[in-house]
């Protein structure tokens, strides 16, 4: 078990592995700074057979995710040193590590909190209390979408281009970072260009089961892929609205 701080430790930047654990299987970063509940949850992932490293705040994760990269980071959003939120921006604006999950953990409910956390850049939100057995299942929905293989098939749309084997998507020839999901999602939709889908038929399509999230995610994850690959995005050439339905993507002429 992951020796923990205690409360005068707390601040001080600990990194962990579980022993017995072996570097191939998936990795992932907690970030928590309440030690009962680090306990918890490292215990239940290590036992689902993950690789895990406890933080009790944000000093040093980005500086050991560069070194040694995670399939995924857990957050709490009211950590020490700069909060989850905050920790999540610049995960999304590192190049090395933005395409790793984020899933936060946390005992903030409100909606708003939520859709912040969505819009900054993470996959699923967990709030306090929670069930660890619920907490390990989402925690595999999430991964599973890593394992999925796109289609090789490379897609040139107008001045985008994606690119399925490699999942990387291209604006006017330069490469843009987008995580899984947001692949994911752009590439149902450029698959089906002129399609129009509601947002239940998308979160059917992209999310896998038992990702816990609600048709307002869709609209959070479009919104982030317009700021990526659109000229001018509050007025998109490539993801369009259409009100009362959903969304489609159109190929400019």
């Amino acid at each position: 078990m992951v020796s923990l701080p205690g409360d005068s430790d707390i601040g001080i930047a600990r990194h962990e592995p579980l022993p017995g654990v072996h570097g191939e299987k998936s990795l992932i970063y907690v970030v928590e700074d309440d030690a009962d509940i680090a306990r918890l949850v490292c215990f239940h992932l290590e036992v689902a057979g993950y690789t895990v490293r406890w933080f009790p705040g944000s000093f040093g994760v980005l500086e050991e995710a560069a070194k040694d990269r995670p399939s995924l980071f857990l957050l709490d959003i009211m950590i020490p040193g700069c909060d989850g939120l905050e920790l999540c921006r610049h995960i999304r604006q590192t190049k090395a590590i933005s395409g790793a999950h984020i899933i936060f953990l946390t005992a903030k409910t409100a909606e708003t909190d939520r859709i912040k956390g969505l819009e900054l850049g993470g996959d699923d939100y967990i709030t306090k209390p929670f069930s660890p057995r619920e907490l390990v299942a989402r925690v595999r929905a999430v991964l599973r979408s890593v394992v999925e293989p796109a289609p090789a098939e490379v897609l040139r749309l107008g001045q985008i281009e994606i690119d399925g084997s490699s999942m990387i998507v291209r604006v006017d020839g330069k490469s843009v970072s987008t995580t899984t999901r947001e692949f994911r999602l752009l590439e149902y939709l450029a698959r089906h260009s002129s399609r129009v889908f509601t947002r239940d038929q998308l979160l059917d399509a992209v999310w896998t089961e038992g990702s816990f999230v609600t048709p307002r995610s869709v609209d959070v994850y479009v919104r982030r892929l317009r700021e990526k690959i659109e000229p001018d995005p509050d007025n998109p050439t490539y993801l369009k609205t259409v009100r009362g339905i959903g969304y489609r993507f159109d190929t400019p002429r």
